[in-house]
């Protein structure tokens, strides 16, 4: 190299596969930060569902003590009405909410219906 000469140094384009591995990444990236999310909101769920269960087996204690029925069709009625309106203003599909709760309903009477046979 002759003095007062400065040598450049081109820099190359990226390859594509290297473009779409560091695009992968980043991907990669945000649907872990998704997925972490997804996973807290569900320990959640899974917390809030054991606090209500055990409320719920409190409620068939009191049931089977004072003779009382497992289901309440009226309560029943209410809660699921009370879902749905909670469902539409939270922009959720209200016929999904409804589903997810008569699940949590039939569960909570069969368990009702367990504590009054075991009385």
């Amino acid at each position: 190299m002759k003095s007062g000469h400065i040598r450049l140094h081109l820099v190359h384009e990226m390859p594509k596969s290297k473009q779409v591995q560091l695009g992968q990444r980043k991907m990669d990236e945000k649907l872990k930060q998704y997925r972490e999310s997804i996973n807290n909101i569900d320990a959640a769920l899974v917390f809030m569902l054991a606090e209500r269960f055990k409320v719920t087996q409190a409620v068939g204690e009191y049931k089977a003590k004072n003779s009382l029925p497992p289901a309440d069709g009226a309560r029943e009625k209410e809660q699921i009405a009370r879902l749905r309106q909670l469902a539409i203003d939270a922009n959720l599909d209200p016929e999904f909410s409804e589903k997810f709760l008569r699940f949590i309903i039939d569960e909570v009477i069969r368990h009702h219906e367990r504590i009054r046979s075991e009385a």
